[in-house]
This record gives structure tokens, sequence and C-alpha cells, in this order.
């Protein structure tokens, strides 16, 4: 029994053998046809053509974006370039007016210096102008006193206005100087021009209403209201003299003439010859 056993399961080892040794020589065989037709058939391709477009298009879009990018380097470069010409125009234009500038400030300093020494002088030059200018009026006052006595009353008060003037602490010294020199430019006026104006006279001992004719400071003159009594300052003897009928037209046109009623003619006047001066 035992024997009988052990010869089957020997038998069916060979049996399993020869069954492992069939299936390797099938396989064997079958790997050689595999071979065969492996080396027989073309090499599969690796990349198909889907996948090149795929790569040139993201080449040509990677292509596009670079230009994009080289462009808008471009366009700020040019922006950049603009701004820095404009920019040096500016500091051109800044040196050259820094340089103009700098001439102007030299001067101003040089201004300036001669304004300092100027002040510091202001006070010895005040001293000096009141005296010049209390002198002045007193030289004014003798001239009128001793001149033709037109506009007597007019003249005296523009002297006493400067007078008062000299002890106001609110009138500069360089206004009152500008005053007095301005009495002294309307006196030099009076001998330039001729005018009348109407005032009261001394004639035959009575006070009478006269029109005056002045003539520069050649000649003052008067007549009557009525026309018929005309007379003439005698500066020598420092009053009016009668004059005769002969005068009484050339005295009337005179007084037309002043009053812009008539055109400037010849008078005949009683004018005294000049004087030699001694």
């Amino acid at each position: 029994m035992n024997m009988h056993r052990l010869k089957s399961v020997a038998l069916a080892v060979s049996l399993s053998m020869l069954t492992l040794s069939g299936a390797q020589v099938h396989a064997a065989s079958s790997d050689e046809e595999t071979g065969e037709e492996a080396a027989a058939a073309p090499p599969a391709p690796k990349t198909t053509v889907k996948e090149v477009l795929s790569v040139g298009h993201d080449k040509n879009e990677a292509a596009r974006k670079s230009q994009v990018r080289i462009d808008k380097i471009a366009a700020e470069t040019r922006d950049l370039l603009a701004d820095y010409k404009t920019v040096m125009k500016q500091v051109d234009g800044l040196k050259v007016y820094n340089a103009r500038l700098e001439k102007q400030i030299t001067n101003q300093i040089r201004r300036i210096k001669e304004l300092e020494k100027s002040i510091e002088e202001a006070t010895v030059i005040q001293r000096q102008m009141m005296p010049t200018i209390i002198k002045m009026i007193d030289g004014l006052e003798e001239f009128v006193r001793l001149d033709v006595p037109f506009h007597a009353e007019e003249r005296e008060q523009r002297i006493e206005f400067l007078r008062n003037n000299l002890d106001r602490s609110d009138v500069s010294i360089a206004e009152k100087f500008r005053q007095v020199l301005e009495a002294y430019k309307i006196e030099t006026e009076y001998g330039r021009k001729i005018d009348t104006y109407a005032g009261k006279a001394q004639v035959d001992g009575v006070e009478r209403d006269v029109n005056f004719l002045r003539i520069g400071r050649i000649a003052l003159l008067y007549q009557t209201t009525d026309t018929e009594s005309s007379g003439m300052w005698n500066n020598n003897t420092r009053k009016f003299e009668p004059l005769g009928n002969e005068y009484k037209s050339a005295i009337l046109k005179g007084l037309r003439i002043a009053r812009k009623q008539a055109s400037i003619d010849i008078m005949k006047l009683p004018i005294p010859a000049p004087e030699d001066v001694q």
C-alpha cells in the first residue's frame, strides 16, 4: 500500500516536471517569435505632431511676450531719455540763471555797503543840512522883500510855511529841503511868465480896486477897473507911480493877453533900462 502510494507520487512529480519543461520551451519559443516581430516592425514614435505644434506655439507665445517686454522697455527708455534731455535743458538754464543771480547779488552786496556807508554819514549830513535850509529861507525872504511886490501875500505865506516846518519833527530833513527847493523853483518861474490878478492900490492917495499886470520881473503895472487911471511900480522908490493915458491901451491889451483873451502882440510900455551889475 505504501509502495503503491510512493509510485503514484513519483509519477505525479515526473508529470509535473514534464509539464514545466514543455511550458518553458513554449515560452522560449514565444519570446523568440516576439523578438523577431519586434525586429521586423518600425520603432514607435516617441513625440506626436500635436506635441510638436504645442511646443512651437509655446515658443511663439514666449517670443511674443518677450517682444512685448522689449517694446515696453524701449518705450520706457525713450521716455527716460526725453526726461533726461528736458532735465539737462533745465539744468543749463538754471546755470545761466544762477550766474546772472550771482552777478546781481554781487552788485547788491556792493550797493548795501555803499548804503551802509551813507547811513553812517547821514548824521553828519543831517547836521549840515539844517543850517543850509535856514540860510536858504532867509535868502528867499530877503529876495522877496527886495523884489517887485507882486503876489506879496501869497509869497509871504509860502515863506512862513517853510519857517514853521523847520521845528516840525514829523517832517524829515529831506522833505524840508525839497520844500525850499520847490519855493525857489516857483520864484524862478515868476520871471518867465506874464499874468494878471485883481487887487488894491493907492491911486491919488485913495485905495482903489485895480487889475495888476505883471510881465516877468521887469514890470508891474496896474489899471483901475474903470480903465481911467494906470500906474507902474518903481522899484527904486518902492512905490507905484502914475502913467499917462498914452499907455492906457497898451496896458489894456496886456491884461487881455494875460487872460488869454488876445494873441501875443507887441506892447509899448515904460520898461526901465537894465542896469550894470556892480
